[in-house]
């Protein structure tokens, strides 16, 4: 190639083959758990809950406080029942990029720790490695002979939902592997449940905190070849190309002469940015 031709194909959407390498997720693409009648939903759709709020940013006070009230009344009902066992789930993702995110969670039953595990998760996005969390604390909740009841309390509704999602995505292996575990509880025995409880992080509250700052006291390097997510290399690739875009929008050549030139509140030329769909 001439000199000309590797200048006009260089930059991210020639430089993917080096990132798709970097993947360590496997995704599943004929996973028969995914198949119409014999995912979790469409069998036990009645049998997992969840405890969801929205917090307007209008009334965001009073709110907060109405669920600290419904955490604490629900946290009081649930560790008097014997058989039901409850959760708290977060995820630790330092912003420096020096370090791999932690998952955490802790076991409870009748107001006992029972059990708590950390996952060092590699490069991944938040919601990647929230998904984590509850994965270890389902599996090993439904593994507990004496379980009746799960409440699994976490800031992430959204890697909650995908929890018992077994489709093609990222996180997909922690996913089926809730799905496997919540089928085999359900058809064991009659009557079980599985409830998802939002906790605002905000509040700080309770078991949820107590796994939070269980999360951020492990600190581990990020290392040459961290374990590697798809949603993390999309985002990855998305902000490289934006970056890409905007030292290519400098070149009158490339912006082209009659693009309109928008203003910022500040009075600086606006630039485009690329964001992940």
């Amino acid at each position: 190639m001439s000199e000309l031709e590797i200048f006009c194909t260089s930059g991210t959407p020639f430089e993917s083959d080096t990132n798709v390498l970097a993947l360590t997720e496997t995704l599943l693409l004929m996973n028969p758990l995914s198949r119409p009648g014999v995912r979790l939903m469409d069998r036990f759709a009645d049998q997992v809950h969840f405890d969801d709020c929205k917090i307007s940013r209008g009334n965001a006070d009073k709110e907060l406080k109405q669920r600290t009230k419904h955490l604490d009344k629900l946290r009081n009902k649930i560790s008097e029942n014997i058989g039901t066992y409850y959760a708290g789930t977060d995820a630790s993702l330092p912003l420096s990029g020096q370090y791999q995110a932690i998952a955490a969670s802790i076991l409870f039953s009748g107001r006992v720790e029972h059990w708590h595990a950390r996952h060092v998760a590699g490069k991944v996005t938040a919601p990647d490695v929230e998904l984590y969390a509850i994965c270890s604390a389902i599996v090993n909740a439904t593994l507990r002979d004496d379980c009746t009841d799960i409440f699994i309390f976490t800031d992430s509704m959204a890697s909650a939902r995908r929890a018992v999602d077994p489709s093609i995505h990222s996180g997909q292996g922690h996913s089926v592997a809730v799905c496997e575990a919540l089928q085999t509880w359900f058809t064991c025995k009659d009557g079980q449940s599985i409830t998802f409880v939002y906790v605002p992080s905000q509040l700080q509250w309770d078991v949820h905190y107590k796994a939070h700052e269980y999360a951020t006291e492990l600190k581990v390097a990020l290392g040459p070849r961290p374990a590697t997510s798809f949603d993390s290399l999309h985002m990855q690739a998305a902000l490289s190309y934006g970056t890409s875009w905007n030292v290519l929008f400098q070149d009158p050549e490339y912006r082209g002469r009659n693009f309109l030139q928008l203003k910022t509140v500040d009075g600086a030329v606006a630039q485009p940015r690329g964001k992940a769909a």
